[in-house]
Order: structure tokens, then sequence, then C-alpha cells
């Protein structure tokens, strides 16, 4: 299913600060013309105020990954004035459209905000040698230190996306790391793609530095309190993604004990539905990770690394606690005072937990942004990459994330 752009809207959108002061402007547009190139093109320059553009713009492009096959998204990119990064994925929304089979484009432009692109050499193993050099390169391109890096990273077997988030802190002197792993609409994501200047990679890690009058807010919706079992447990051995044993047993064996079920193979019934949640007990917001599956000794193969010490709570997510946390999250986004824009991703476990209705969560997402003429870019993840803040402070610690739906308010 998908609602294709009405491409007779101009989606150009201007905000400015409390004191009245552009920040930055943000144009939207979208096709779902694959195959013909020229049309896609036009498409999206018709949507885009191109004379309107400040002294500084960047682009975000996200889309199927059929558009990338075609050459539709390099036509795209080659025709825009300007540095163009992203990811392919299954599903993504902006104003006016909601598809599966989509390409939209968030650009940012702005007079008192800087943007500098960055583009890895591939990443072979767990070497930060890669990001460090394209992150030295694009910091060069500034005026002054950055203040926000948003992240397009490749999903590879060998690299995790807490290897990402670690690295990046280091480099970046703990700079805010937002953004999303790249994914696609294969059962074994073989297509998952990220982009810069409209050429695809497997194993790149593309990202955007921001410096200047910009001042970040982030805000995550994953699992609410009401569905998450009341016992929790002290995680007592782990191996980077693979939790061990909880409370001295093995995982498996602890998971029992709360009363869910293996089937015939000794996987978890439902395994999908049954993420972690992950408190650190270092002051910041839990995290969630999820449940891939399960070693012969009985060990949960997970999407991130947990760490000895934690505690664990096991929670159940469905359709309508998807929906419910989505909105409570866009809320609060939304209660700030005057952002300019929004980005948002969410995470491919949460499509595929919609069910029968797949749409669902970037139709709300629609319909609350729509109410409030507010710019915005939503796009599935296969992992979200969000700061967290510390529970007494304004402080922030950047984290991998499962089964997670995450906004930067800018």
């Amino acid at each position: 299913m998908v609602l294709k752009c009405d491409v007779r809207l101009r989606h150009v959108f201007v905000a400015y600060s409390r004191k009245g002061i552009l920040m930055i402007r943000t144009l939207t547009a979208c096709t779902s013309e694959i195959d013909d190139v020229e049309l896609a093109v036009s498409e999206i320059l018709e949507q885009l105020d191109m004379d309107g553009l400040l002294g500084n713009t960047v682009g975000i492009l996200t889309c199927f990954a059929d558009f990338v096959e075609s050459e539709t998204v390099k036509a795209i990119c080659d025709a825009l004035p300007f540095c163009v990064v992203g990811s392919t994925t299954l599903g993504n929304s902006t104003r006016g459209s909601v598809g599966t089979m989509l390409l939209t484009l968030m650009v940012l432009t702005s007079d008192d905000v800087s943007f500098s692109v960055g583009l890895s050499e591939p990443l072979l193993s767990e070497d930060p040698a890669p990001l460090r050099a394209a992150y030295k390169s694009a910091v060069a391109e500034l005026p002054e230190k950055p203040v926000l890096l948003v992240s397009f990273a490749p999903l590879l077997m060998n690299v995790g996306g807490d290897f990402y988030v670690n690295a990046f802190a280091e480099i970046s002197e703990g700079i805010p790391n937002f953004g999303m792993i790249s994914v696609d609409h294969n059962n074994d994501y073989n297509e998952a793609r990220i982009f810069h200047n409209g050429e695809a990679y497997p194993n790149r890690y593309a990202f955007i530095l921001f410096s200047g009058n910009v001042n970040p807010r982030f805000f995550m919706g994953s699992i609410s309190a009401a569905k998450l079992f009341h016992d929790k447990g002290l995680v007592t051995a782990s191996q980077g993604n693979q939790l061990q044993t909880v409370n001295g047993r093995p995982v498996i064996d602890y998971l029992t004990s709360l009363g869910l079920t293996l089937d015939v193979n000794g996987t978890i019934v439902g395994i999908n539905s049954f993420p972690f949640i992950i408190d650190y007990n270092d002051g910041t917001t839990p995290v969630v990770r999820a449940m891939f599956a399960n070693t012969p000794e009985g060990y949960a193969v997970c999407g991130g690394d947990i760490p000895v010490g934690a505690t664990l709570s096991v929670g159940a997510i469905d359709a309508n606690e998807i929906i419910a946390t989505t909105t409570e999250a866009l809320n609060s986004a939304l209660a700030l005072d005057n952002p300019d824009c929004l980005l948002m991703f969410s995470c491919v476990g949460r499509y595929f937990s919609m069910g029968y209705e797949p749409l669902s969560e970037m139709e709300r997402v629609r319909d609350i942004m729509e109410a409030n003429s507010l710019p915005y870019q939503f796009t599935y993840s296969g992992g979200e990459i969000c700061p967290v803040y510390a529970r007494d402070d304004e402080s922030i610690t950047n984290r991998n994330h499962n089964d997670t739906f995450v906004i930067c308010a800018l």
C-alpha cells in the first residue's frame, strides 16, 4: 500500500526561534516513481523551493531499495545543488505521504547552522580507524566545533550498533549522536544501503555534522511500564550481545520462570514480542534490546550489548502498545517551544508488530504532524541511535536501541 505524494503542493516550512531569528528552514518532498527516473526528478524539484535556499544546506534521503537499482536515487542527488546522505528502508513518511515503496527527502537550510557531510571508507571489522578519518575530514569543513551528529550506519553481520555508538562517542568527544542503521524489505536485508551524494554503499558510514545555532532535543517511545513483567533480574554473565545468565541462571530458564514457553525447537514462543528493557544502573534512561535467538546453552542473542550488572526487565510489545508509545513520545516532542522540524526513526520490529495494518504507526505520526503543520521525516530502521538523558540532569549518553521510536527535535 502506497499513498502517492501530492506534487501540487510545495512542502516548504519556515520556523523561527523565540527571538524571531531564523534557525533552520525545512523543505520536504517525496515520490513513488521508481522506474520513470525523469518523472521522479521532476516531482522532487517541483516540490522544493530551490530559490529559497539559505547559506548552508543539506539533504536527508530515505527510500525503498528499488530506487537504487533504477538509479533514481543517483539522478535526484545529481539534480540537487547540495550534499545528500541517507539510507534504504522498508517504510517511510513525510508531509503528504505514507508508504513502503516510497522515496522521501528532507532538506535543511540555514544561515546560522552549518552542515558538513562525512563518508567512511569500507568497514571490514570493528576498527574505528575509518570512522575517525571520516570524522576528522568532516570537522575540518566546519567553522566551529560540531554540536550534533546525524548518522546513517550500514547493517553488517560483523559490526554492531554498540560499536558505532561507542566509537563515535570517543571520536567526537561525546557530542549527541542520532541516527539509524540501514535496512530494506528483504528477509536477509541484502539490499540495505547507505547513501552519500547519490552513491549507495553496503558497508560505509555516512553522517552529517551540525554546528552553530542548533539545540537538538531527543525523545523515545519503547515499552510502557504497564507492559513489563513485575519480576526484575540482574545480568550476571554476558559477552557482547550474548546475554548468558540472569540471577545466575541461563536466560532461557529465567524467561520460562516468568511464564514464557518454548516451542519444539527450544525457542521462546513469540520471541520477537518480548524484548528486554536494560537499566545500566548509571542514572540514564533504560534502553530496549530485542532477542533474536537462543543458543543450545540457553543463552540469548540480542540486538545490542548487555553489560554484566545491568538490571533486566521483560516487556510485551503489540500494535496497541506501539501506537500508544509513539503518540506519547511525539506529543512530548511537540510540547517543546517552537521546534523547527522533527527527524524520526522507528525499528522494523515495531513495523512487523503492527500485523495486518503495518502502516498504522506511520499514519498516526502523519495525522499528528499534519495537525500541527510541522515538517518531518519518518523512516523505519534496522537499529536506532539516540542519546538518553540522565535522570537527574540534562547530560546525555549516546546509546544503541532496538524496538524503539526515536525523535530528534531541531
